[in-house]
């Protein structure tokens, strides 16, 4: 298995040219790059060519653009506006030699049917995967483990992925989001490893189902998420593609960046290589 760093973890005291820095130091395979934030603010003082040229001159590559975010159930001028972005996305990827963009199903308040929300995560996806076949780029769904998204358990998730049957449409397994909203580890057995993508590697407060959030992340196997089931039973349907450390840890933004990246690393190998041989470590 590879590890790959997401830049979340790192969120107020870094930017993209620091955490490439750092994580090519300390031998990260991939890194996760923020769309939302962290790559407009490189791209106002540099150029994606330039970023191109830092991968091709060094260990580290891009895993994943992380994320078009909401995709599901908008408005026309809401979809309109998704299907632009994921399109600049993939102009990006091409140079760049990114292999996945994250989707993240919309969060609201508003009660939306389970049927109304398959049908539009699938019919979305779809064209989705359309659009992103000729760039040789792969979808990959991250349900989140909050009362208010609309796609908050892996079960819910896995069968959008399933029913929309595309080799280029998979899932994120968030371990924070698996345990957050108590995804069921027999869901997970019976999954195909192949439709897993990307591996969230993270740990969480011991705070009930359906109340956790995002800055109640620490370092993996400092928490109370049971990571064994969870890794265990990823070897056992076949997935050891990557691991990606993300973390929102308030605590965490306050450390150096570069101390935070060594002991997510640190923290993620004494969890992973129990169950997974770790290449570059």
């Amino acid at each position: 298995m590879k590890l790959c760093f997401n830049q979340a973890t790192t969120l107020e005291n870094s930017n993209l040219v620091k955490d490439l820095k750092h994580c090519e130091k300390h031998g990260y395979d991939y890194i996760e790059i923020r769309t939302m934030d962290k790559l407009p603010e490189y791209l106002e003082e540099h150029t994606i060519e330039e970023l191109a040229e830092f991968f091709n001159a060094n260990h580290i590559k891009p895993l994943a653009f992380n994320a078009l975010v909401f995709f599901n159930n908008r408005d026309k001028d809401g979809h309109k506006s998704i299907i632009a972005e994921f399109k600049n996305m993939m102009i990006m990827a091409e140079k760049l030699g990114v292999k996945y963009v994250v989707a993240v199903p919309l969060v609201t308040d508003a009660k939306i049917l389970k049927e109304d929300i398959k049908n539009s995560c699938v019919e979305v996806l779809a064209e989705l995967s359309e659009i992103a076949e000729p760039f040789g780029v792969k979808i990959a769904v991250e349900f989140v483990g909050h009362p208010q998204c609309t796609v908050n358990t892996f079960g819910q998730a896995y069968d959008i992925v399933e029913t929309v049957n595309r080799d280029n449409v998979g899932l994120v397994l968030d371990c924070f989001h698996f345990h957050a909203m108590g995804s069921s580890l027999e869901d997970l057995k019976k999954a195909d490893g192949e439709k897993i993508f990307i591996l969230h590697i993270d740990d969480t407060e011991d705070f009930p189902i359906g109340f956790l959030t995002d800055e109640d992340r620490v370092w993996p196997g400092h928490g109370a998420i049971d990571l064994d089931s969870i890794l265990s039973i990823l070897k056992g349907i076949g997935y050891s593609d990557v691991a990606s450390v993300e973390l929102f840890r308030p605590e965490y933004y306050e450390l150096d960046a570069e101390e935070a990246i060594k002991t997510a690393k640190e923290t993620t190998i004494q969890v992973i290589s129990k169950y997974f041989a770790l290449q570059n470590v």
